[in-house]
């Protein structure tokens, strides 16, 4: 969770002084997110009840989600995407002329 907490205070901020508005267009954010985002929570899934991997007792808060997945792990897979595309975003803020994706 701290490094969660560390992601959202290092990147989030870039919505408010840069004004990235990523969060504002959350529908478009999470339709680029939940593919993904869906694709390794089955992979977390299998691995776990194979017993490839686990999640240390310890080191989570102890909340588990559907498929016996921590909630960190739910959170990790909204969290880090949307601090990617609000460093995309501010980049673009900066650099006006700089266009990606689907604007050309």
């Amino acid at each position: 969770m701290a490094m969660l907490a560390f992601t959202v205070a290092g990147s989030f901020w870039l919505e408010i002084a840069l004004k990235v508005r990523v969060l504002r267009r959350i529908r478009r954010a999470m339709t680029a997110i939940a593919p993904v985002a869906f694709c390794f929570l089955i992979w977390d899934a299998y691995a776990i009840a194979n017993k490839h991997w686990f999640f240390d007792k310890e080191q989570i808060i102890g909340v588990f989600g559907p498929l016996n997945i921590p909630l960190e792990e739910y959170l990790f897979f909204i969290i880090i995407p949307l601090a990617a595309i609000m460093t995309i975003e501010a980049v673009r803020a900066v650099k006006k002329d700089w266009i990606i994706g689907d604007e050309k």
